[in-house]
């Protein structure tokens, strides 16, 4: 029986490269290899799509570093890091070229004629975080080129990453949600004085600023006063042009707890046990994500028994607001004074490592890694089977 053609597709121009590459690393190496054949498919910061040899080492099954202890991205301790190290990153078995296919662009004329063949796969698994990968773009792509892939289509991806449209749909479909504010980066630049006033109006301090469109926490940063918001906005206006301001749960003296569920499916979708996070530092950040240890992940949430569920059909619903599908993470807090649940955010392609917690969270409810890597390509191919009956032309 003919294996079934799997492009693992990584990398990419966004913030969270490098988380990229170790989930798709984790990916290549736990994909049941006796069933699907794998094509890793890269993207360099630059957005180039090229070949190189390195990818083959993923494909060989060799032992990858526990992501957590190293440097995420760096070339010489991690695996999944160099297999763009030298810019390159695609590995295309050499076979005559179908009629229908993916053609990567080549801006280099010697690459271009070395490599210029469709990746012929049944399927993509868009191992991609933030911009250019979970934003709905490439979604775009593939629903152009009528591949079947991994995840939230277009319109789920595109609003799962703008923060500011997302808590427009949880705020219609009446899903309780954090005070905030939104601006844009140029408001900002004209009248800084305003926009301030605007925020205290508004909110209480700490307040948590955020680039609108981004993930991994990158660009983030908690302002406790006056001081320390300038910095922060122009931190977040980095990386975005639209600013989203959030009230700080739990106040000045105390953090939220930070609970996250993992949700799994399509038209019906189903939710994992419930997580949560005890970071490190005030909140869960880049560098305690990726770099510092010491962040404590608790399976599951010490929780009741109606707070758990509770939990889970938010983030069900959640889920279902975005029009999401295939699968998602839901962030939720909880005021550590009143125990009120807030929902956070919706992440529609979160760190996928075998130790994120995505995956950590199926794993403590009974779905295995390489299980939940089979069922998301199974979820794939089935929306797009069911996305092929619908008309496009009288």
């Amino acid at each position: 029986m003919k294996k079934l053609r799997v492009g693992i597709l990584f990398g990419g121009r966004s913030g969270e490269h490098e988380v990229s590459l170790l989930s798709a690393a984790s990916v290549l190496n736990a994909i049941d290899k006796e069933k699907y054949e794998v094509v890793p498919i890269g993207i360099t910061k630059e957005g180039k799509w090229v070949t190189a040899e390195h990818a083959e080492n993923l494909l060989a099954g060799k032992p990858i570093h526990e992501p957590r202890h190293l440097r995420a991205g760096d070339p010489e301790t991690t695996p999944g890091a160099a297999v763009l190290s030298q810019g390159e990153s695609v590995v295309v078995p050499p076979e005559p070229v179908r009629q229908s296919g993916l053609a990567p662009f080549q801006s280099d004329a010697a690459l271009r004629r070395a490599s210029d063949r469709a990746i012929n796969v049944d399927i993509i698994f868009p191992v991609l975080h933030g911009t250019f990968g979970e934003d709905g773009t490439i979604q775009g792509l593939l629903e152009l080129a009528d591949i079947p892939y991994v995840g939230a289509g277009v319109l789920g991806s595109a609003v799962g990453m703008d923060k500011d449209v997302m808590k427009a749909l949880f705020i219609a479909a009446g899903l309780p949600i954090v005070r905030h504010v939104t601006f844009l980066r140029s408001q900002w630049a004209k009248e800084p004085k305003k926009i301030q006033k605007l925020v205290e109006s508004k909110l209480k301090y700490p307040v948590f600023v955020k680039p609108a469109n981004l993930g991994s926490s990158v660009g983030i940063s908690k302002a406790h006063n006056r001081r320390e918001l300038g910095p922060a906005i122009e931190e977040a206006a980095k990386f975005d042009r639209k600013i989203v301001i959030e009230h700080g749960v739990g106040g000045k003296k105390q953090k939220a707890r930070e609970i996250e569920c993992s949700v799994l499916g399509n038209d019906d979708p189903v939710a994992s046990v419930p997580g949560e996070i005890v970071p490190i530092k005030e909140f869960y950040d880049y560098n305690a994500k990726y770099l510092d240890e010491g962040s404590e992940l608790i399976i599951p949430a010490k929780l009741t028994k109606a707070e758990t569920k509770k939990v889970q059909d938010l983030a069900i619903k959640a889920f279902r607001a975005v029009d999401c599908s295939g699968l998602a993470r839901v962030d939720f807090l909880v005021d550590p004074k009143t125990s009120k649940i807030y929902l956070n955010e919706i992440n529609t392609m979160p760190g996928f490592t075998s130790i994120s917690m995505y995956p950590k969270l199926w794993a403590a409810s009974g779905v295995s890694y390489p299980e939940l890597i089979e069922k998301l390509i199974q979820l794939g191919l089935d929306r797009h089977v069911d996305k092929k009956k619908n008309h496009y032309s009288r």
